[in-house]
């Protein structure tokens, strides 16, 4: 499991820096949220162990581009199911104010 570790600025003059660990390789990352930054390490590193799982796979650099093709299959998985969602609300949006058009235009002639 991916872990992390907020980097002393006596070692570091970034204070941004965060150690994390990814299939027992030490990186130190910058960014501004260190929370977001391990959360994203524990999510990569528990990619590549399933994908070593299932595959048995000890080669890194393949188990590394194996786990970042599921990352992005689930990655436009969601944004198709997204995009699609979209289109549904904008029709179904444009479906119910054609309806309140309607019921107004009939008040109109009634009133």
């Amino acid at each position: 499991m991916a872990s992390a570790s907020k980097q002393p600025a006596a070692k570091n003059a970034d204070e941004n820096s965060v150690r994390v660990e990814i299939f027992d390789q030490a990186y130190n990352l910058r960014g501004s949220d260190a929370e977001y930054i391990l959360k994203l390490a524990e999510y990569v590193d528990a990619k590549m162990r399933a994908v070593a799982e299932q595959t048995h796979t000890v080669d890194t650099a393949r188990l590394a581009v194996l786990a970042a093709l599921n990352i992005a299959d689930e990655y436009h998985l969601l944004k198709r199911n997204q995009d699609v969602g979209t289109v549904d609300y904008l029709k179904r949006a444009q479906h119910l104010a054609d309806a309140l058009d309607e019921v107004l235009e009939e008040k109109r002639r009634a009133g």
